[in-house]
């Protein structure tokens, strides 16, 4: 008899890439069930091999919000432009990094989108044929000086905090919402992602705002990209009968803080869906900003292996905490 959908209807196959010599001739080369990886993304990624990983899926930082306990060079546009370089020009990460820049502090929000765009280009090649990217990243409006929390904890009380002026020009202009999601799905697109969904992630419970001339923030973009083929139209993992309210692409899901205080953890019914629906059971995920490791504990709950990477020694330490956790024997 065949298994059941989670609406009662009976499960179809996932649709899938037609088997090649591409996407069968290699050996699974992650072997662990869980692991996470301490360092920088971009240093982590060139090392995972080829066709290594099923599905990536992530939240990276946001632009200009949180440093995440790392030491951020503040000086580094005022270097870039004084190495005779154009405002209108991106430096590579490599040199963002090197000067003391850390990703979500790029002082440019045009900066961030393309360092980001960059990551996912590093990390392609690890991605298999039929893989998939899950990537959630929210927006926020242009201000000449802003308010910086120096770590990724939930709550205002104990968090230090540094004030920052970006310089306004273009369409960088006060009050100006930047459409980060928008700009990144873009530049993905002309890196040659396909951008196969926009899930919009509605947030109920999003906490009022003082601002009295706009509409508070009551979503985040859940983006769904998949490899473009060398020929024919782009073929992936995607099991439908997995996914919720109505295989529709708004979902409705309260934001919460984890219990270990991290600010950004990704909510148990917003990545439960995506994994199922595009990762293979057995198969492996990948969060190369995984945080306190919210998405590999799913991962491993729902039978898939699980890898992240993560820079910040509290968060690491928490994330090996939480797969020690979910991956211990039950006695009863």
């Amino acid at each position: 008899m065949p298994s059941r959908s989670p609406t009662g209807r009976p499960r179809k196959t996932p649709y899938s890439t037609s088997v090649t010599a591409e996407t069968i001739v290699e050996p699974d080369p992650i072997v662990s069930a869980a692991d996470v990886w301490q360092g920088d993304a971009f240093d982590l990624a060139v090392t995972l091999p080829k066709h290594s990983v099923d599905l990536i899926i992530t939240s990276p930082p946001y632009w200009g919000l949180r440093t995440y306990g790392q030491d951020h060079n503040e000086e580094i546009l005022a270097e870039w432009l004084a190495s005779g370089e154009s405002a209108l020009e991106v430096p590579p990460y490599d040199w963002y990094r090197k000067q003391g820049g850390i990703l979500g502090m790029e002082p440019l929000p045009e900066w961030f989108v393309a360092h980001l765009a960059e990551l996912f280009q590093i990390l392609a090649p690890a991605l298999k044929p039929n893989g998939s990217v899950w990537l959630n990243i929210g927006d926020t409006y242009f201000a000449r000086w802003s308010s910086i929390r120096m770590d990724g904890r939930q709550g205002l009380g104990d968090n230090p905090r540094m004030r920052r002026r970006t310089p306004m020009g273009g369409w960088r202009q006060e009050k100006q919402l930047l459409l980060i999601p928008a700009r990144f799905a873009i530049a993905m697109q002309e890196n040659r992602w396909i951008l196969r969904n926009d899930l919009i992630w509605n947030k109920p419970n999003v906490p009022p705002r003082p601002e009295k001339d706009r509409l508070r923030l009551a979503h985040e973009h859940f983006f769904h990209f998949v490899k473009r083929q060398t020929q024919g139209r782009p073929k992936y993992y995607y099991d439908l009968d997995t996914v919720e309210d109505g295989q529709r692409d708004v979902v409705t899901v309260n934001v919460k803080a984890g219990a270990d205080g991290h600010s950004a953890t990704f909510p148990y019914d917003l990545i439960r869906p995506r994994i199922e629906s595009s990762c293979p059971p057995g198969g492996v995920v990948l969060d190369p900003f995984c945080g306190t490791g919210r998405s590999l504990v799913v991962a491993r709950e729902l039978g898939r292996r699980a890898l992240g990477f993560e820079l910040n020694d509290e968060f690491m330490a928490v994330t090996r905490r939480n797969l020690d956790a979910v991956d211990a024997p039950k006695l009863f």
